[in-house]
């Protein structure tokens, strides 16, 4: 973590504009289901109050698509943060304009003010620099603690830094050091479980791992493309057949290195994609015709709990199963079991976000983990080596 952070700025006084990411689920009535992404911002929140200063909080929720969506409005997180700050969070009508400006400039210290949602302008996630200009205009310390957006270069999160100089605040660098350390300086034996749907979403992160890794294993959706492309028969299970000589490609190199590469040894199967669909147990190489893979099997779970009762670092991204269906989460729950015995033991275990992080929280299980990521895209291609725009548009700090 080489960028600032609001630990290196006087703070004192000032008007700091936050982009969070406070992009929560919302039933029908307007209810937040998981409030786990605002509760993480939480401590900056608290810090630059402590500071003296006025918060000004920005953030994206939904995909709006550049219009007004009422069911997207950011009010609903404003009452929430208020209780949980215990003191009035003002809602702004909008994110830019006069209006918003003055109410921002009227703040004093103490005081917070939340603004409408970013995407009800296109110009966001264009990274306009009008756009960016106006946001800028709003604050006079600009700080970052959105991780899951810091991948995109939008006006809020890349373009605003031309106009008002940014830091980072206490989640970014958490996100970032976990992250960082796991892949940098990782105690060993370090271990990888990759899972989701396609093996095209992760081909990046999975050439990178085999580098440095001691012990990989797959499973989730994906893992049909690799076992098809060993020659087994799965049925009628969704693969990609554009990837299998990829997939054969990350084997050979996975042999070549020499790491533990696990791959389903047996397999929950359902005659059709459904949460009340017959389903059993079978061996990976015996899938018939008709029904397809949608969890791994307990012989695996036995596999992956044997190659990872050393491990000393775990690295986890993406469900091995259909874990929205109870029937097909067995697997997903007992990673997460087998994890958290790992970090009672003395591993570090770190959830890369997205589904697996959606999974671990379901489960009540978060505070059973090192770390659990706020951002799955961001993770993700932090994962596989990328720049984020978001972290590398702040300020360096000096040797």
């Amino acid at each position: 973590m080489n960028k600032k952070t609001i630990r290196d700025i006087d703070l004192a006084g000032k008007r700091v504009l936050v982009r969070v990411d406070f992009n929560v689920p919302l039933n029908a009535k307007q209810q937040i289901t998981d409030d786990t992404r605002i509760r993480a911002a939480l401590p900056t929140i608290r810090y630059l109050l402590d500071q003296g200063t006025a918060v000004i909080l920005m953030s994206h929720l939904g995909r709006p698509g550049g219009k007004v969506v009422d069911t997207l409005s950011l009010a609903p997180v404003a009452r929430h943060l208020s209780e949980l700050l215990a003191r009035p969070v003002e809602m702004a009508t909008d994110c830019i304009g006069p209006a918003v400006e003055a109410q921002a400039k009227a703040l004093h210290p103490g005081q917070v003010l939340l603004l409408e949602n970013l995407r009800f302008h296109n110009e966001e996630e264009k990274n306009d620099p009008d756009f960016a200009r106006q946001l800028a205009a709003l604050g006079e310390v600009y700080v970052n603690d959105a991780f899951g957006t810091a991948h995109r270069a939008h006006a809020s999160t890349e373009g605003i830094t031309h106009y008002l100089p940014g830091v980072a605040a206490f989640l970014m660098e958490k996100e970032i050091n976990f992250l960082g350390s796991a892949l940098e300086h990782p105690r060993r034996p370090f271990a990888a479980i990759i899972g989701g749907a396609k093996v095209s979403d992760k081909i990046a992160v999975l050439e990178r791992l085999i580098s440095m890794v001691d012990i990989l294993l797959i499973g989730g959706g994906m893992a049909n493309t690799f076992l098809k492309a060993e020659g087994y028969e799965i049925g009628d299970s969704l693969f990609e057949e554009g990837k299998l000589d990829v997939a054969q490609e990350l084997i050979r190199k996975a042999q070549q290195r020499g790491i533990k590469f696990l791959l389903p040894v047996d397999v929950v199967i359902a005659d059709r994609f459904d949460a009340g669909a017959a389903h059993k147990v079978v061996s990976y190489d015996n899938v018939p015709r008709g029904w397809r893979i949608l969890d791994i099997g307990p012989e695996t779970v036995d596999a992956f709990r044997e190659a990872l009762a050393g491990a000393q670092t775990i690295v986890w991204n993406g469900t091995l199963g259909v874990a929205e269906m109870p029937a097909f989460a067995k697997g997903t729950n007992a990673i997460i079991e087998i994890l958290a015995g790992r970090t009672r033991a003395g591993a570090t275990t770190i959830i890369g976000g997205g589904d697996s992080a959606a999974a671990v929280e379901e489960a009540g299980a978060a505070g059973t983990m090192t770390h659990v990521s706020t951002g799955g895209g961001a993770s993700l291609e932090f994962l596989e080596g990328r720049v984020l725009p978001g972290v590398a548009a702040l300020q360096d700090k000096k040797p």
